[in-house]
């Protein structure tokens, strides 16, 4: 498929021209925003920014009982905070405008009265019983339980009778008695056999248009070129073909079919699909934890597709620039914490350090460690610390553990945990000789703290350097683990630091 020079290209554009590729994004707000869709909006963004097309954001909202207008603001905040850009949408507007499908009932009206009136659909007056009971037969007999058509060739006696009864008709589309072939752009050749292809409603007895209806008809209508979206949707793909076809068959539409790709689901625990139940598909959580917009997205384009020569860095230009979606892996792909955090820390160690303290704030502010708005001195301390982390970190919430200590203008509190293996008794006599010798050290430098604290506690004390230093960083930071020890002390000064040393004695009962 992607032999050959040019060969991929022309196996995904076929008659389409580069710069007039057009895809779309169109979630529903329900909820937060999801890891997995999230993953489905950079593929479409990488995809129109490879050939120079454009990316549609569409909005499917017709589902009043389940979409939220706080959703629907939350899903445009996270794709404006990771950095995904879209050239139409609800929010910016376009040439096929509106782009939120609550607003655009009288265009799916009017699209379901023409194929009604083209016999492309029918109206079928089966109650839910009548479905249950025939399914159940169909099941029974060992038969595809899909609608049996009854209502496909009604008379206008029988429709009077129904009427007369009050039953209120859905529409459904009239699927065509053959099989349906598509190529797909991931998967290759898909056939559907025709008896597993059943006439289906497309608005609802109440009149309620339908996704199976609403989706086709604004891609149609807003000249979507290629559609890629989860696997979880490709059963519903032929239907979208043939309802596709109608619409240019009654004139309501033009131009050619959408190509479809199906990408690969994303699992979490035991390869199940990572559903918006699991905490863990959360983009939210993401977010509170400090994951940075280029570490999460670069991780998200690793599930199901790869730059390629074993690299798995990568920024989200150099994706665009390279984004094959023939290379797009049709297996399922597991979302690995592990490794999103172990490439978000890659990230990280890339930034300039004004810039990664300038993002580790408004944690430092939102667990009570920085005020707001941020004094000067502490920001200038919060820069001269971060190089000391900036190697350990992988998201930007640990900063609350790693630097907190430097802000806190007292005693610290003390994990209990290093309480209870580092300040023991033992400890008394190593914080004793650290404070005697530091509190004499006239330079106060990282050299000199260091030189000090050797000569004090390895030299004098005989201690290997674990036993002889690690008392001091819990008395100093509250914690077993730490930035390095003495330029910590240089940041954190001569008075703060014996004051904490005093506070750990106190501690140990020295």
């Amino acid at each position: 498929m992607t032999d050959g020079a040019g060969s991929s290209d022309a196996f995904v554009l076929g008659d389409v021209a580069p710069a007039d590729v057009r895809v779309r994004y169109s979630p529903s707000p329900t909820g937060n925003p999801h890891v997995g869709v999230i993953r489905t909006a950079l593929y479409n963004s990488a995809f129109a920014r490879h050939y120079g097309g454009t990316f549609v954001f569409r909005i499917e909202d017709t589902d009043a009982a389940r979409d939220s207008e706080e959703s629907y603001e939350a899903m445009l905040e996270a794709l404006r905070w990771l950095g995904l850009h879209w050239d139409e949408g609800p929010d910016i507007g376009g040439p096929y405008a509106p782009y939120r499908q609550s607003l655009r009932h009288d265009i799916y009206a009017e699209a379901a009265s023409r194929l009604l009136g083209t016999g492309h659909a029918y109206h079928c007056y089966c109650t839910p019983e009548e479905l249950d009971e025939r399914r159940e037969a169909a099941r029974a007999a060992g038969k595809p339980s899909g609608y049996d058509g009854k209502c496909r060739t009604l008379t206008p006696e029988q429709v009077e009778a129904y009427r007369a009864e009050g039953r209120q008709p859905v529409l459904r589309l009239r699927m065509p008695d053959r099989d349906i072939t598509f190529v797909d752009l991931i998967r290759g050749e898909i056939t559907v056999d025709r008896f597993n292809l059943f006439d289906y409603v497309i608005v609802r007895a109440n009149g309620q248009p339908l996704y199976p209806l609403v989706n086709p008809v604004d891609d149609a209508l807003m000249g979507i070129t290629h559609v890629l979206r989860g696997e979880d949707l490709l059963s519903s793909t032929p239907r979208q073909l043939v309802l596709h076809q109608a619409l240019r068959d009654i004139g309501f539409a033009s131009g050619p079919l959408p190509r479809f790709g199906h990408l690969p689901l994303v699992t979490g625990e035991g390869n199940r699909k990572l559903s918006k139940r699991d905490p863990e598909s959360s983009l939210q959580l993401y977010r509170d934890r400090g994951f940075l917009p280029e570490g999460l997205l670069n991780y998200l384009a690793l599930l199901g597709w790869s730059i390629g020569e074993d690299r798995e860095v990568f920024s989200m230009d150099e994706m665009a620039a390279a984004f094959d979606v023939t290379r797009v892996n049709s297996a399922a792909a597991r979302f690995d914490l592990k490794k999103a955090e172990a490439i978000n820390g890659v990230w990280l160690r890339r930034l300039e350090p004004d810039d990664l303290a300038a993002r580790m704030v408004p944690y430092l502010q939102a667990a009570g460690v920085l005020p707001t708005p941020v004094p000067d001195e502490s920001l200038q301390l919060l820069r001269a610390a971060t190089p000391l982390v900036q190697e350990r970190m992988t998201v930007l919430d640990e900063a609350v553990g790693m630097l907190g200590f430097l802000f806190a203008p007292g005693p610290v509190a003390f994990d209990e945990d290093a309480v209870a293996k580092v300040l023991t008794a033992d400890a008394g006599p190593v914080l004793r000789a650290a404070r005697e010798r530091l509190a004499a050290d006239e330079k106060w430098t990282t050299e000199s703290i260091e030189a000090t604290l050797r000569s004090a506690l390895v030299d004098e004390l005989g201690l290997k350097p674990k036993h002889a230093f690690g008392p001091v960083r819990v008395a100093v930071t509250g914690r077993r683990v730490s930035p390095p020890l003495f330029e910590s002390l240089e940041l954190l000064g001569r008075e703060r630091t014996l004051t904490r040393l005093d506070a750990a004695l106190a501690r140990v009962g020295s």
